[in-house]
């Protein structure tokens, strides 16, 4: 059974339009926080893999190839690159963006749920 947060977590997924980034690129793969139902969602790292990891300025999730859990990745790494206020640093963007009620939501979970560190 899902809980209210899963709920609107799928239907905020679903609403948020993706795009190709450029092979590589990890601009935007820095240290984010996440509630903890999204949290949940990812694989378990040590204190050590956090602490490389935030020393670089880098996501834990982040590997050489780019992100190794690119489709359980949090809310707010979904919505870079897709909305002006969040823009892709190479110029890379969806046909069409994000709409702006979206935007309003993903920021208004964030902000209701307990946040932690990825």
């Amino acid at each position: 059974m899902k809980t209210n947060n899963q709920k609107i977590i799928a239907r905020l997924r679903e609403r948020i339009p993706s795009f190709e980034c450029v092979p590589g690129c990890h601009d935007c793969c820095g240290p984010v926080t996440t509630s903890s139902e999204e949290m949940s969602r990812l694989p378990v790292k040590t204190d050590a893999e956090h602490e490389a990891a935030l020393g670089e300025l880098n996501c834990v999730h982040l590997g050489p190839d780019g992100c190794n859990v690119y489709g359980e990745r949090p809310l707010i790494c979904r919505l870079f690159g897709t909305t002006p206020n969040m823009p892709c640093p190479n110029g890379r963007r969806p046909e069409v963006m994000v709409d702006s009620e979206t935007e309003l939501q993903v920021h208004n979970y964030i902000a209701n749920t307990r946040q932690v560190l990825v």
